[in-house]
């Protein structure tokens, strides 16, 4: 069940009205159960799977947040188990549950993830040397969402165990913190001390919070809808393409991609948060204008900005972040980045992608300059300084595209060779996107840039009323348009 289907439209409507008649005690109970019917409308299957993933992290975190076991775990721990649990002193029982529960969602992730690919890298590896096996394989269902809600485990968990957040004691709130469906399959991933008070207290719904989510909810379909699969058969004509390419089309190819991702991605996180905004429930904004950056630090302040913060909250600090030299810190970097790419998938291409992040950051953060005053006096020499590092980057960017949306390490190879060595072939065989894309998208780099200029994400209130209602309606005129593009998959619904 897709944002952008009709099953979704009469999803939401039955959940939304019967929602405003509950009273707000039983307003828990029916979200969760939604949200088991929204992950059970991919496959059944998956919610068994989140079911166990919530009971073994709630019981954790149970025991983490008290340092104790209740008696009932108590008594079948100590008389059937593993009776040295119960000589354990807080602090000790608080650090060993807080590796159970780690290890244990880390595991459920690693296992329908990676098991495959590490598998074949294995057998891939061995035959280097001139042998044949045939490792064990097992035909594993890609569990969506899994990523997010897996993340989000981990950070309640820590969170407790550093006394950030106390551990709930009610499973149904607890259990529609993991499950709650808009951001389920592509986030955000929300912290538990956000997320968590929200769904414990009574929620009072606004007219105008509710008008902002219906905007959000327009706003993300005209991304995806209008522009991102207006322009997918452009992209897999490129990155398809079963003969040989020229130096103009992987380069438009690649652009197009750059513009794909960004309107899939945010168009799926401006739903989540607008279908959350009408249950009175506020999410964490996940993208800030991010091709605006200026380096990569920048960028990963603005890209994906739950998962960015939860990597260096959660791995990059933990590792030990900047304190120890400049040594470690590239270190450190390089690990956040690439075990980051491979979080997006079990394919090699997104590990060069991490290293190709982290290897971007090391070398900025290396090469970093000062600010020269008598520059930053000058108004005009630091918009110029600003315009120029912003195209550069975004070069760069574009580049780190490339090597996200390969389809394999030999077409990386090939398409860079392309890119320096065949700048002179300006052939040009990428098929033109249709209409509501080539008009949606100077709609939406205008009102990116006037968001930038701003410098406020509500900044269209300061307009006349006149004016807004025309831009909803050139919006909402080129979403129509584009009903007639072949609906794709949100790209980071497989992650």
């Amino acid at each position: 069940m897709s944002f952008n289907s009709i099953e979704f439209v009469v999803f939401l409507a039955v959940t939304y009205l019967l929602y405003r008649c509950l009273p707000w005690r039983w307003q828990n109970v029916m979200l969760l159960i939604a949200s088991y019917i929204f992950y059970a409308w991919l496959d059944v299957r998956l919610v068994f799977l989140i079911i166990f993933s919530t009971v073994i992290v709630f019981y954790c975190g149970g025991i983490i947040g008290t340092g104790r076991l209740n008696g009932s775990s108590r008594n079948l721990i100590t008389k059937s188990l593993y009776p040295q649990l119960a000589k354990l002193t807080e602090a000790q029982t608080r650090l060993l549950f807080l590796r159970v529960g780690i290890c244990a969602t880390l595991f459920i992730l690693g296992f329908f993830k990676y098991f495959n690919f590490f598998s074949d890298s294995a057998e891939a590896v061995i035959s280097t040397i001139g042998l044949k096996v045939n490792l064990f394989h097992l035909n594993i269902v890609l569990i969506a969402g899994v990523s997010f809600y897996i993340f989000k485990a981990i950070s309640y968990l820590v969170d407790i165990y550093k006394n950030k957040v106390e551990a709930t004691n009610n499973f149904i709130n607890f259990a529609l913190f993991l499950a709650f469906f808009p951001p389920l399959l592509a986030g955000p991933i929300d912290r538990a001390s956000q997320l968590l008070p929200q769904l414990e207290n009574p929620r009072k719904l606004s007219f105008e919070q509710s008008v902002q989510g219906i905007f959000l909810i327009l706003f993300g379909l005209f991304k995806k809808v209008a522009i991102a699969d207006g322009i997918s058969p452009s992209v897999d004509a490129v990155y398809q393409a079963t003969n040989g390419v020229s130096w103009l089309s992987v380069v438009v190819g690649t652009l197009y991609y750059t513009i794909q991702i960004y309107c899939d991605f945010s168009g799926y996180s401006d739903m989540a948060i607008g279908v959350s905004k009408l249950f009175g429930i506020e999410l964490m904004v996940n993208f800030n204008l991010p091709y605006f950056s200026k380096d990569p630090s920048e960028f990963w302040n603005r890209w994906h900005i739950s998962l960015s913060s939860w990597l260096r909250d959660y791995l990059y600090i933990p590792l030990g972040g900047s304190r120890r030299g400049n040594l470690a810190t590239y270190r450190n970097l390089m690990i956040t980045m690439i075990l980051g790419g491979l979080w997006h998938g079990a394919a090699w291409n997104f590990v060069i992608w991490g290293f190709y992040q982290g290897a971007v950051l090391c070398i900025y953060r290396f090469f970093g300059t000062k600010k020269n005053q008598e520059t930053a006096n000058n108004k005009f020499l630091v918009f110029i300084q600003g315009l120029a590092a912003t195209l550069i980057f975004f070069v760069l960017t574009c580049y780190g595209w490339l090597l996200f949306r390969a389809t394999s390490l030999e077409q990386i190879i090939t398409f860079t060779k392309i890119l320096f060595l065949d700048v002179g072939n300006l052939a040009l065989n990428v098929p033109k996107p249709p209409l509501s894309a080539l008009m949606g998208i100077p709609v939406l780099i205008g009102y990116e840039i006037l968001g930038y200029i701003f410098g406020k994400p509500d900044f269209r209130y300061r307009f006349p009323i006149p004016a807004r209602a025309a831009f909803y309606a050139i919006v909402i005129f080129i979403l129509l348009m584009g009903q007639s593009n072949a609906p794709t998959q949100f790209i980071y619904s497989t992650f």
